[in-house]
């Protein structure tokens, strides 16, 4: 047989991480699907075509992150699953198997990431669907088009995920690292981390002249709450104190509209919340790489013969 497509994957998935409530190693975790699937030694073997990973463990984590969008299930740690307490109460309330109309939803529904930044899952019925076209209808640059905007939205929130895990330190240094690559400070050394006890809401100072006479400071906040308009306003203070005039408030979660409504009254400041900073990343590939794939197209120039 032929290695299945990652939709079946889901609910053999689901029911092992059902068993292991105190998660599991992702490896285990796809050789349990891929045994419940009856997929043989040999079609474990298969390679996706670009080499890369093979194919029964590529579905099996697509079809975790589909339980991931759901809300049900969750990456704790590099390489660990975890079904979420809604996953859990999900699989009690399933406990025969899910219909085709239910893979189906889990397979191709769509969740905001931003509600992935403010650490809130929706029930599975609240999941909005955006439905995918038919292979039969859609063309080859449709389903392309489709294909790249699906793997960014699962990379950010994959680095939402990790971004959560690192220490509040290392956030200082990617973001610094987020904002050199998209120009900012003639070099790296021109960004500096100054965070700590005692920084007066500054975590780093980006200068944009050689002499350092204009500068940006940054404040960079690795939270899972939403940042209020008093954490705004003590970094507008923060800025004040340095008599700056422009400044970068970075965090890993959202802003309320309180919030958002002062940075845009003192029209200094700029707000980046998890998900644009999420973009910044696979934009500008930090912490993320890229693979660049050949897609043919016929040159009708070069058959274009001279008549002369």
């Amino acid at each position: 047989m032929t290695v299945p497509t990652y939709d079946q994957f889901i609910e053999p998935l689901l029911r092992f991480l059902a068993s292991q409530p105190a998660g599991v190693a992702a490896r285990q975790a796809h050789d349990a699907a891929a045994l419940a699937l009856g997929i043989s030694e040999a079609d474990r073997q298969e390679l996706l075509a670009s080499g890369a990973q093979l194919v029964y463990k590529n579905r099996a984590g697509w079809a975790h992150d589909r339980l991931k969008r759901a809300g049900l299930s969750s990456s704790p740690r590099r390489g660990f699953w975890q079904l979420t307490a809604q996953g859990l109460a999900f699989v009690a309330s399933h406990p025969q198997p899910l219909t085709a109309q239910e893979v189906a939803q889990l397979a191709t529904g769509f969740m905001d990431v931003r509600l992935r930044a403010a650490n809130q899952q929706p029930p599975l019925a609240a999941v909005s669907l955006t439905p995918t076209p038919e292979l039969a209808v859609a063309s080859p640059d449709d389903r392309l088009g489709q294909a790249v905007t699906e793997l960014r939205s699962a990379a950010a929130a994959e680095l939402l995920e990790a971004l959560a895990a690192v220490s509040p330190s290392f956030f200082e240094t990617i973001v610094l690292d987020v904002l050199h690559r998209m120009g900012y400070g003639g070099s790296r050394s021109d960004l500096q981390r100054v965070g700590g006890s005692g920084d007066g809401g500054i975590d780093g100072i980006i200068s944009l002249d050689r002499l350092g006479l204009e500068k940006v400071y940054v404040q960079a906040k690795r939270w899972q709450s939403t940042v209020g308009r008093p954490e705004v306003q003590g970094f507008y203070g923060a800025l004040a104190g340095q008599r700056a005039n422009k400044g970068v408030f970075i965090t890993t979660s959202g802003y309320t509209a309180q919030a958002v409504e002062f940075a845009r009254s003192v029209e200094r400041i700029v707000l980046v919340d998890g998900p644009r900073l999420a973009e910044f990343m696979i934009d500008h590939e930090v912490g993320v790489s890229a693979r660049t794939v050949k897609i043919p197209k016929i040159d009708r120039d070069y058959f274009d013969e001279d008549e002369a």
